[in-house]
């Protein structure tokens, strides 16, 4: 069915899910969103499985217009939506007439936001995945950003309008997005590679954003990291969070959009639960690393999937969050 027409584009607006899996191996990016924690809850707040696709808004620009009745919600980073020129609450489920006219009027916090569409956006599966590479240029919308024009489609709605409206998360489950984050890290695997002085220096140091960022990686810009001797290795898969220090010594953590392989040395590991963070990083915001075990990344993971298993009875109001957690 068809649900949107696309007025403006934005910055850069792609149709995600949560990643092209098993491909790494022929070379092939996993893609997906790169805030899988405001996409997941994104799709739970109108009635979607979690791994749906979703538009992913970047900073600015998206203007839509309604071509039925339909129910959406908005998460991630606070783009200041406004619906009709009204302004529109983030994580909460929200009816859209026909007609109306949805505008992401520019970045206030935070740098992407999540749109889901109950039933989800309706495009080919390729490989497995409606995520857009835009490197590729396969998947999503022809394997390109949104452009002027496009129609967005949607699959068989979950429900009824009425009911899948107005569902909102507890206040301590969203996120507050500022100009600077502390992110847990696991070091290695290739740790050994650097000084001491380089490690203790890489956990010490407050980095900044550079202007090289995208869905690949987040490049920094801050005190070098000396390499023990050299700055190559053999080339290996690149995993999510991977933070690659080239020769030049100024860490890159790799995201999504990051292609399969690479040979620079791996000081440390950005931990799952930390990942969304990084999707909201802007040029010029900074970062600072902790380190934490393996122990307790584990154990923040399992705590965050717990409450991913509860959410969806959550929304429809029949969990009371606050008392039981």
């Amino acid at each position: 069915m068809n649900v949107f027409k696309v007025i403006n584009p934005g910055m850069f607006t792609t149709i995600q899910d949560l990643g092209r899996k098993g491909y790494q191996k022929y070379g092939i990016a996993v893609s997906g969103s790169v805030d899988h924690y405001a996409h997941r809850i994104a799709n739970i707040l109108v009635s979607n499985p979690q791994s749906a696709a979703v538009l992913e808004v970047t900073l600015v620009g998206l203007k839509l217009k309604a071509l039925r009745s339909t129910v959406i919600s908005i998460t991630g980073g606070d783009l200041r939506p406004v619906i009709n020129h009204q302004s529109v609450p983030l994580w909460k489920s929200l009816q859209v007439n026909k007609g109306d006219v949805i505008h992401f009027k520019g970045c206030k916090t935070g740098c992407r936001a999540y749109l889901a569409i109950a039933g989800g956006i309706d495009v080919p599966l390729f490989l497995g995945s409606k995520s857009t590479d835009t490197v590729g240029k396969f998947g999503g919308m022809k394997g390109r950003s949104l452009q002027k024009g496009d129609i967005i489609k949607t699959g068989f709605l979950n429900g009824n309008i009425n009911k899948l409206t107005g569902r909102s998360l507890p206040p301590f489950l969203i996120p507050k997005y500022s100009n600077h984050i502390n992110v847990r890290v696991i070091l290695g695997p290739q740790d050994n590679a650097f000084t001491k002085n380089a490690i203790d220096t890489f956990l010490s140091s407050t980095y900044t954003v550079s202007k090289d960022l995208d869905r690949m990686a987040c490049r920094l810009q801050g005190p070098e990291l000396k390499h023990q001797t050299s700055a190559d290795i053999d080339s290996e898969g690149l995993f999510l969070g991977a933070i690659q220090v080239p020769p030049n010594g100024k860490p890159i953590v790799l995201l999504t959009g990051r292609r399969s392989i690479g040979g620079y040395p791996k000081i440390g590991g950005v931990i799952s639960v930390d990942l969304p963070k990084l999707a909201q990083l802007k040029q010029g915001d900074t970062i600072n690393f902790t380190q934490v075990s393996v122990s307790e990344a584990h154990s923040l993971l399992k705590e965050q999937e717990r409450k991913f298993t509860i959410l969806n009875t959550h929304v429809t109001g029949g969990y009371n969050f606050e008392k039981n957690n």
